[in-house]
C-alpha cells in the first residue's frame, strides 16, 4: 500500500495523510502489541471527553503496525509559537489549561505510572543495579491520586484548528501523580531552553496551586525513566546529572 511521503517522523513510527486519515505506521522494532496498547490509551482518552482525534482502526500495511485515525486539519501550537516568538506566554497558558483538563480526569482503567517508570528504570542500561535500586525504592514511597497523565505532553503534540485544540499522542500517557507529568514536560522543555521550562512550571504552579518542590521531587524518577528511550536529540549526561543531584547515592 503506497501511503506517499510521510508528513511527520516520530522516534518510534511515520505518519502519514492519506484519504483525510492519519495512518501512524510503527517502527519494525516494536513489540507486537504496541499498536494494541497505543490505540487503547487514545480511546481511552477520547472517552473522557477530552480532545483526541478517533481511532479508527488498527491493522498492518506491508506487514507492519498501523493505526488509523481521524485527521485534524491544523497546525501544531509547536510550529506556530515558534514563528511568533513574542507570544509564548499566551500559547503556554493555553497549553497549561488544557493539560489540567487532562489531570482532572480520575484514571484507573489504563497502564500504571509506577509499574511503567519502574520498568524503565530497570531497562536504563546506563544505570548501575544500587542507583536502579535507589530509584525505585524512591519511587514505591511516592503516594499520589491517580490521574490521566499525557506522558509526552508539549506544544507540539497540541493540534490548533480554528476554534479547537487537539491532544495527540497517547502512547506514553498512564494513570499516575500529575507532578509526574508536569516534571516530565518539564525536563523535556529545559532540553531546549531553561527560560521556556521555567515559565511552563511557574504558570502550571500558579494555576494548579501546586508548589515547585512537588513537581522537583519526581525529577530522579522521571530522568531516569527517560534514560530508557531512544531519543538521538537527548544527552544522558544532562539526564544523570539530574538523577546524581536530586538522588545522590
Amino acid at each position: 500500500m503506497n501511503l506517499g511521503t510521510p508528513i511527520a517522523k516520530g522516534n518510534t513510527a511515520k505518519i502519514y495523510l492519506y484519504k483525510n486519515r492519519i495512518y501512524k505506521v510503527l517502527n519494525d522494532y516494536l513489540s507486537e502489541t504496541e499498536s494494541h496498547i497505543e490505540c487503547e490509551k487514545q480511546k481511552y482518552a477520547y472517552s473522557c471527553g477530552l480532545s483526541v482525534p478517533k481511532i479508527i482502526d488498527l491493522t498492518k500495511i506491508d506487514g507492519k503496525q498501523a493505526i488509523i485515525m481521524e485527521y485534524i486539519k491544523g497546525r501544531s501550537i509547536g510550529d506556530i509559537l515558534s514563528e511568533n516568538m513574542e507570544q509564548a506566554e499566551y500559547y503556554m497558558n493555553i497549553s497549561v489549561d488544557i493539560q489540567q483538563k487532562i489531570h482532572k480526569v480520575e484514571a484507573h482503567s489504563i497502564e500504571n505510572m509506577t509499574e511503567k517508570l519502574s520498568r524503565q528504570i530497570v531497562s536504563a542500561n546506563i544505570l548501575d543495579n544500587k542507583q536502579k535500586s535507589t530509584l525505585i525504592q524512591r519511587l514505591d514511597r511516592m503516594t499520589f491520586k491517580s490521574r490521566l497523565c499525557h506522558g509526552d505532553y508539549h506544544l507540539f503534540n497540541l493540534i490548533m484548528s480554528d476554534n479547537n485544540v487537539a491532544i495527540i499522542d497517547w502512547v506514553d500517557s498512564s494513570a499516575g501523580d500529575i507532578c509526574a507529568d508536569v516534571y516530565r514536560t518539564y525536563l523535556l522543555y529545559s532540553q531546549f531552553s531553561h527560560e521556556f521550562a521555567e515559565m511552563y512550571l511557574q504558570l502550571y504552579c500558579e494555576k494548579s496551586g501546586l508548589v515547585k518542590d512537588e513537581v522537583l521531587q519526581w525529577a530522579p524518577i522521571v530522568a531516569a525513566a527517560r534514560l530508557s528511550e531512544i531519543v538521538p536529540s537527548e544527552n544522558s549526561e544532562r539526564l544523570l546529572k539530574i538523577v546524581n543531584q536530586y538522588c545522590p547515592l
